[in-house]
Formats: C-alpha cells, structure tokens, sequence
C-alpha cells in the first residue's frame, strides 16, 4: 500500500477525532439523516454527470493508486538500455521475442510496431495516438472524484437549509432550537470532511500517478525511436535520464536482458 496516502488519512482521521473528543461528546457528531442527504446527494449528482462505468473505473483507479506503490522511472530507463542493447546485438526483430507484463502494454505495442518493420513516422503516430488516448481516460477518472468534491459541500449545505428550516418550524419551543441547529450545521461539517480529506486528496493523488505514468510512456516512447535509429545504449541513456531528477537518476548498469524470450 502506498505509505503516504496511508498515513495521511490516518493522520487527519485522528486529528480530527482527537479533537472532537478532547471538545466534546462524540456521539454529538453523528447524525444518519445529515450523512445520507450528503453522501446520497454526492453520489446520485456524480451518476449524473458521468456514465456509471466512468464511475466504477474511477473506484477502481483510486483503489489500486492506494493498493500501488508509485512506479519508479529509473527502471523503464534500464529497460529501455536494456531492450537498445537486444536489437544492436540481434536485430530488432528480437525485441518482438521479448515477453512483458500486462501493465507493460504500451511498451509491448512500442516493440512491437518496431519488430514489425513500422517506420519512425508511423510509430511516432500511433504511440502519440496511444497516449492522448491514456491521458484523456486518466483525465476522466480524476473528474469523478473533483466533481464529487465539488458536490459534497453543496449537499452539505443543503442539509444545513433542510435542518433550519425544520428548526424555525418549531421556534415555539426554544428548548429545541440548539440541538437542532447543532443538527443543521452537521451536514455542512459532512460535506466539507469527505470533500477535504477524501475527494479531492484522491483526485490529486490520481493526477500525480497519471504525471507518473506519462513520463514512463514518454520514455518507452523516445527510447523506441531511439532503437529504431540504432543509437548507442549509452547515448540512450543519457537521453533517457533526463525524464529522472538529476538527485534520483541510477548509474547505468551492465544489461542483464529486459524480459523472457517466447
């Protein structure tokens, strides 16, 4: 699991019921009517907006960026070394040979279009097609989650009106009027907790895997031109490095081949 996103809803979870417990009673805090009308809301505004399997992918987009660790971009950089130094020794048909894994997709079409003979026009073509497409989808997904925090605090707000409402409505009891306001004000409080510390927090922990994942495509995508230019793994290397911080980049190390020969 990624240790950041772990610790920072922890942390902030804690934080904030720490200090409800050290100000008051906590069952104070709860009320089933305020989080159905926010969370009811957010989420039938959301299947509004966005198709229902737009939804469904974006869940599971934020489940799996708290599942993954962040990829790092040394390593594509060693493969692609690694994949330059195959073909200069084997030719580039030996690059169509080698197995990757299923999350390796846009890297195996990358070899693939070189294996098959394509020229640097048409792979240049059809990776920019690839990743247009990658970045639109991924840009989606982020919108679920910005659009549901847009609308937890609205709904919140909402709720607030509602409970107003019902407490002007009994102003001939006065005994009455502060537990409801406190009730009003909760929604609010719903809308503003999960827009904060989960909504938007998941759109830009999303946003970042998504800068993380073009710079991986934008590696494989000059090293396969790279390749197909026969250019020296070394020259690779150093062209390649320049998408890693100076402070993070690895030596470049001796080829120990990309992946399994089918």
């Amino acid at each position: 699991m990624d240790a950041a996103s772990f610790l920072g809803v922890l942390s902030g979870l804690a934080l904030i019921v720490g200090a409800i417990i050290l100000g008051g009673e906590v069952r104070s805090f709860w009320n089933l009517p305020g989080f159905m009308i926010v969370m009811g809301g957010t989420i039938a505004a959301t299947l509004i907006t966005f198709q229902l399997k737009d939804v469904i992918r974006a869940f599971k987009a934020a489940a799996f960026v708290f599942r993954e660790k962040k990829r790092d971009p040394n390593d594509m950089v060693e493969i692609m070394v690694e994949l330059c130094t195959l073909t200069r020794r084997q030719g580039l048909v030996a690059i169509g040979r080698v197995e990757f894994d299923e999350e390796n997709a846009f890297l195996r079409k990358a070899c693939n279009l070189i294996a098959d003979g394509a020229k640097e026009e048409n792979i240049r073509d059809t990776l920019n097609i690839e990743m247009e497409s990658i970045k639109q989808r991924h840009h989606t997904i982020q919108d679920v989650f910005r659009k549901m925090g847009l609308y937890a605090p609205a709904f919140g707000m909402m709720g607030t009106l509602i409970g107003l409402i019902q407490m002007l409505n009994q102003l001939s009891n006065p005994e009455i009027i502060g537990p409801a306001m406190s009730v009003a004000l909760l929604t609010t409080f719903y809308g503003v907790l999960l827009s904060t510390l989960f909504f938007l927090p998941i759109a830009g922990k999303l946003k970042d895997r998504t800068l993380n994942e073009v710079i991986t495509m934008e590696t494989i995508f000059e090293g396969a031109i790279s390749i197909l230019n026969d250019n020296n793994p070394l020259l690779v290397y150093e062209k390649l490095s320049a998408f890693v911080p100076e402070s993070q980049r690895r030596p470049l190390s001796r080829p120990t081949g990309p992946g399994k020969s089918r």
